[in-house]
């Protein structure tokens, strides 16, 4: 997939290396990386030609845009620390489409009826922080909910079925993760990396070179790499297969807005998804503690090329989830422990983040915003997790985040316990075997210069839908 988040981004002092290929040939207008890439002339005239030049070029943001305006990255550098990027001279003018789609009018009710209603959704009770405005909040359809007991805060257009973007790799690791041992090597072929959509984030993998399933899966979530997505599919019997799986998986979770047509989220006709199905991917990877381990490591080192003495050199990589790294312009959000970003030309910018204040765990997702400017969707989140944080016991739920079909028709109906049964053995059962002396784990977020650590503690969720606890604390980074 071809996307923006993050595109054209500074490297911060003392940052990992950035690692990443954006060819120019064959490049296809109108849609960016989110691997932050070095610009050469001919890659920022082809980019700028696609249909979102008029609005900056699918949100970029101010760095790509100098970037792409012929500064060399030295320049660009320079004038992000001067504070001159954030200049009219440079910023351009951010306003809403006049032309922007509206949603339908009926949409799908799973989670309760209002969630199916165009608009926004919240019900304060006295005393409730108010809700920033639609000139705060610009995305076409974004939601904010309790990660542990699925309630709905707020919403606006939850099921409005848009494209998704690098997201959908969520459902991706959700079906793919479970099947392979983290510590199982691939030699990678020529094959594996065939179909990838032109001008593809990558995280630099290489064929007739070995990685492990760990290495694969850095690359997918910090990279948001579709060679590594690519490179999974083929150890997952190809990319039709995949599919066809990850279409069968969100059958299970009851994402019914899901239309899966790459197993990497690169704009397709027909791939859509929606904020609500994007957040049900979130809660269900989360279950799974090498998810956690990969959604909220902030950088990492990853195999390179065989030197002439035959051993394989490192390179760092870094997240591109800003609100986890943090960029030139952004600290990182305090509490935040993943989870998947991206965007496309079809897409725009979209991301799904999980972060945690003392008890309270709260999942977001932001779908295109209508502002763009540099890192939009995060700084969205972000105020859509400060509101949620403060107003989580001073709202009424709007609706609530749904469990796996096994456990729930989606409507608020339990299914028969000779239904759910199975399920639940095997929920339990994963959390017992998680919840011994090898189920913590460390994972990296960094909050205020600490690190997010994430240990398993059983807690109450909808049924017998566990989230682990999230800590605040000191960690390491990710290593091979």
């Amino acid at each position: 997939m071809r996307s923006s988040m993050g595109s054209g981004s500074i490297r911060r002092s003392g940052g990992a290396l950035f690692r990443g290929v954006l060819s120019a040939a064959g490049a296809k207008g109108g849609t960016f990386t989110d691997v932050p890439t070095t610009f050469c002339a001919s890659t920022a005239s082809t980019a700028a030609t696609g249909p979102l030049a008029p609005a900056a070029s699918a949100a970029t943001g101010s760095a790509g845009r100098a970037a792409r305006n012929g500064f060399p990255l030295r320049t660009v550098a320079a004038l992000a620390a001067t504070g001159l990027l954030g200049s009219p001279l440079l910023a351009g003018t951010a306003h809403a489409d006049p032309k922007a789609p509206a949603p339908p009018a009926k949409m799908s009710q799973i989670g309760g009826d209002r969630l199916g209603t165009p608009g926004v959704h919240v019900q304060p009770k006295p005393g409730a922080p108010k809700l920033p405005g639609p000139d705060a909040l610009t995305a076409r359809s974004w939601i904010v909910s309790d990660a542990e007991s699925g309630k709905v805060l707020a919403a606006k257009n939850p099921h409005w079925q848009l494209a998704p973007a690098s997201t959908l790799k969520m459902l991706f690791a959700d079906t793919v993760m479970p099947k392979f041992p983290k510590n199982q090597k691939h030699t990678v072929k020529p094959a594996d990396l065939a179909g990838m959509g032109a001008g593809s984030s990558l995280v630099g993998i290489k064929e007739n070179l070995t990685y492990t399933v760990h290495d694969l899966w850095l690359g997918v979530f910090l990279r948001s790499g579709n060679d590594a997505v690519h490179t999974l599919s083929a150890m997952n019997g190809g990319t039709a297969a995949t599919v066809a799986q990850m279409q069968q998986h969100a059958k299970e979770l009851n994402a019914n807005d899901t239309h899966v047509v790459t197993p990497d989220g690169y704009d397709a006709p027909g791939q859509v998804s929606s904020a609500y199905d994007l957040s049900l991917f979130a809660r269900a990877g989360l279950q799974n503690a090498d998810f956690r381990e990969y959604c909220s490591t902030a950088s990492a080192q990853f195999p390179g090329d065989k030197g002439k003495d035959g051993k394989r050199a490192t390179f760092g990589i870094q997240n591109t989830n800003r609100l986890l790294s943090g960029d030139y312009d952004m600290k990182p959000y305090p509490g935040i422990a993943g989870v998947k970003n991206g965007s496309t030309t079809n897409a725009g910018s979209t991301f799904t983040g999980v972060a945690q204040r003392g008890d309270r765990k709260l999942l977001v997702t932001v779908m295109n915003p209508a502002k763009k400017m540099h890192n939009e969707a995060y700084r969205e989140a972000a105020q859509l997790l400060d509101w949620g944080f403060a107003a989580a016991d001073k709202v009424e739920p709007v609706g609530r985040l749904v469990g796996p079909r096994s456990e729930d028709d989606g409507r608020g109906a339990v299914a028969p316990a000779k239904h759910r049964k199975g399920a639940n053995d095997s929920n339990q059962a994963a959390l017992d075997s998680a919840g011994g002396p090898g189920g913590a784990w460390t994972a990296v977020g960094i909050g205020g210069g600490a690190v997010v650590l994430l240990g398993l503690v059983g807690l109450a969720v909808h049924r017998r839908w566990p989230l682990p606890a999230l800590v605040r604390g000191r960690g390491r980074r990710s290593g091979r």
